[in-house]
């Protein structure tokens, strides 16, 4: 539901916390993304857990969570990102919303999220520059994967991996099943 609509990213920029914490800017209005439950903030905190050591151990980049990324004046927090080396210097810590987009942009579906919403996100995303998107679909155990060279749809025995974290491979269903 929006709140407020018209708005730009300065706008948002400039809004007091109590109304951007837990939203995002989408098409000019303001829309509630509040309303995680335990599950989805887990696995989400795994993630982070699993991939920020490889990113680390190689110097690949910065990997964060909940870090709202400017998407075409769409003001987006995916779950999890991946930002490369070459684009880390680009952070501003004065910011809410980072003037670029993340490398990887990771969205995990959630009880209030629909399909066609977050396809959208992902088509998005990656329009915008995000070079590969995962949507990660606990409930179903599924995930899909968007990115220039795979479109692909993986089940438990799928693996998520990809070529801007080499090394890193983890079964999906394993994934799922360590929460």
């Amino acid at each position: 539901m929006a709140l407020i609509e018209g708005l730009t990213i300065d706008d948002f920029e400039r809004l007091p916390d109590a109304l951007a914490v837990n939203h995002e800017l989408v098409d000019g209005k303001l829309v509630d993304v509040s309303g995680n439950k335990p599950y989805h903030n887990w696995l989400r905190d795994l993630l982070v857990e699993l991939l920020a050591p490889e990113v680390r151990k190689n110097k690949l980049g910065k990997i964060t969570s909940e870090q709202e990324f400017d998407f075409d004046g769409n003001a987006h927090g995916p779950d999890v990102t991946l930002v490369l080396a070459s684009k880390v210097h680009l952070f501003d810590p004065e910011l809410r919303v980072q003037r670029f987009v993340p490398d990887l942009a990771i969205e995990i579906v959630s009880k209030r999220d629909t399909f066609d919403k977050l396809i959208g996100k992902a088509k998005r995303y990656r329009r915008c520059g995000t070079q590969e998107v995962w949507v990660l679909d606990p409930k179903n155990r599924v995930a899909f994967v968007l990115s220039q060279e795979r479109q692909a749809i993986l089940e438990d025995d799928g693996r998520l991996e990809t070529k801007l974290i080499p090394g890193f491979s983890i079964r999906l269903g394993e994934l799922f099943d360590r929460i």
